[in-house]
């Protein structure tokens, strides 16, 4: 029995309709009276009536042809070229994300912000947006003093040269160790006060860890897929926050309490039941440790002069759920400065990963994350007898291995918190990133066995069978799930939908065989195959994976 493509229920055409027995009895009589008058035409073959609904499938070859014709034509724009963007107004992002901490862990929060703010910039850019992509590094502060003095005792600048991000990680460690020492505190304070007055010397020290540390990160960015078109960080608004203070004075938005803290009244009594902590009684604006509910002035200047950089139409801030709090302060603080367009920022939060490992204990860099999903796919595939002899193993095992790792983040909710598992992410059968790259590659393959396919001499009505219908109705809904996604920013819609496609072209391919068929048939399949797999790598690039062709 074939299902029908569209349906329409009669409960939400017809006014005050009950749900007793009766009603019901009322809508399937009154479903069966309205499938009865309406006519098929050239676009729907069939109408008939179900409980309570009308059924319209639509006539199978234009379905095929239509389908097809709009894959071919529309490449990587199809389902972004959809009327259901056509309202849609183009607009300016700009969105943060991944902001890890010089010298310190780049813990999995900051992958998830990265894979997730990576996501976002890419449908905003797929569906024709203009997006900027900014990672605001942790580039400033105390920790640098202490920074600053432990390279004098510890630093070697040949390792600082080969891996920045590993031997400042190194240098911190030590130095913390003797952080409490008197002398150590004493050292680390002058040093950032050189810093904060620019004393070349030490400014040259400080820059040097930032360049070689970005240098570092760009590298291993690249290997996510991941790019930015600026690095900027918490140094650029030392001067500029300086300013904010004396908007907020100027306003009349600072408050000092009996402790001489510097507070911002957010509630709408204005009876302080409601408070943001802007400032140390001792006058510096609290250093910005954004888990702990404290605004400072630099987020407040980025902010601002973000808005005078870019114009940008909204902004989205991509980081952990515990910050949802600092985000909402931080949007009242701009729109009580005067700033409406505040109401155009956007906090997108993720929960928490548990038990992230890899063989060598607690995750302290991206790159042995990346490193640890390589290496266990080339184990997986060396240990599969059907994997054939493939040009470069250790490149395809990093873009399958990245591939499961993304999918595996991306199935749920992005608040809902969720337990790693290596495993679970690296299975070839199963809702996982290595099905979706395995049936890329089995389609990519077919592809290249039986020569390219060619639309114009399709014959639409040798793709009547059920597994074939199936993969075209699922095609057709693709700008469905796009535009979901758009609306909400969650990738799990797109996820889904690409896991379903693999599922049903799994199914195809086993049972509608290209080899051996007539040439008329076997076009068509191949016309069919290439579709699928054209969509499924669509959607694969708008979550941040390479589709990989062998495997």
């Amino acid at each position: 029995r074939h299902v029908a493509d569209f349906q329409l229920s009669i409960s939400s055409v017809i006014e005050n309709s009950s749900s007793d027995g009766l009603a019901q009895d009322l809508l399937h009589l009154q479903a069966q009276q309205l499938a009865q008058r309406l006519k098929c035409d050239s676009v729907v073959s069939e109408i008939s009536a179900g409980p309570g609904t009308v059924n319209f499938t639509i006539n199978r070859e234009l379905l095929a042809k239509t389908v097809l014709q709009q894959v071919w034509e529309d490449g990587s724009e199809y389902g972004v070229k959809s009327e259901l963007f056509s309202t849609v107004p183009r607009q300016k992002a700009v969105i943060e994300f991944s902001s890890p901490n010089i010298a310190k862990k780049f813990h999995i929060g900051h992958l998830r912000s990265t894979i997730v703010g990576n996501f976002i910039a890419n449908l905003k850019v797929a569906l024709g947006h203009e997006v900027v992509r900014i990672n605001y590094l942790g580039d400033w502060g105390m920790q640098f003093g202490l920074l600053g003095v432990g390279f004098q005792s510890f630093g070697n600048k040949e390792k600082l040269k080969s891996s920045p991000l590993q031997h400042l990680f190194e240098v911190y460690v030590q130095i913390n160790k003797a952080a409490e020492d008197e002398n150590t505190k004493r050292l680390a304070k002058d040093f950032f006060r050189k810093l904060e007055e620019h004393d070349e010397q030490t400014l040259s020290i400080w820059k040097q860890f930032r360049d070689l540390s970005i240098e570092e990160y760009v590298r291993i960015y690249k290997r996510l897929g991941v790019h930015f078109d600026e690095y900027s960080g918490e140094s650029f608004y030392q001067e500029k926050a300086q300013e904010v203070l004396k908007m907020l004075e100027d306003k009349g938005l600072l408050q000092k309490t009996t402790k001489g803290t510097g507070i911002v009244d957010l509630s709408e009594k204005k009876d302080l039941s409601m408070v943001s902590t802007v400032m140390r009684s001792d006058g510096t604006s609290l250093y910005i440790t954004r888990q702990f509910l404290i605004i400072s002035f630099r987020d407040l200047a980025a902010a601002i002069d973000r808005m005078n950089k870019h114009s940008w139409d909204t902004m989205i801030y991509v980081t952990d759920k515990s910050q949802s709090n600092h985000f909402q302060h931080l949007f009242q603080i701009l729109k009580l400065m005067g700033y409406d367009w505040a109401e155009r920022c956007q906090h997108v939060s993720f929960g928490l990963v548990q038990g992230m490992k890899t063989r060598r204990g607690e995750v302290i860099f991206l790159e042995d994350v990346l490193n640890e999903a390589r290496s266990r796919m080339l184990q997986n595939m060396a240990s599969t007898k059907t994997t054939k002899e493939i040009q470069d193993p250790v490149e395809t095992a990093e873009k399958v291995g990245l591939a499961a790792l993304i999918i595996q983040d991306f199935r749920g909710l992005l608040s809902s918190d969720y337990q790693f598992s290596w495993d679970r992410a690296l299975q070839s059968r199963g809702d996982t990133g290595v099905f979706l790259q395995y049936t890329h590659a089995r389609l990519h393959s077919l592809e290249q066995m039986n020569g390219n396919a060619e639309l114009t001499d399709v014959n639409a009505a040798c793709l009547q069978e059920p597994d074939a219908i199936s993969v075209l109705q699922h095609l057709l809904r693709y700008d469905e799930v796009l535009y979901r996604s758009s609306q909400d920013l969650q990738p799990k819609h797109i996820v889904n939908y690409l896991l379903t496609l693999s599922h049903l072209a799994a199914l195809a391919h086993k049972t509608l065989p290209v080899k051996g068929s007539a040439p008329e048939v076997a076009q068509a399949r191949l016309c069919l195959f290439h579709a699928a797999r054209s969509v499924l790598a669509n959607g694969m690039k708008l979550l941040g994976i390479t589709p990989v062709t062998q495997m």
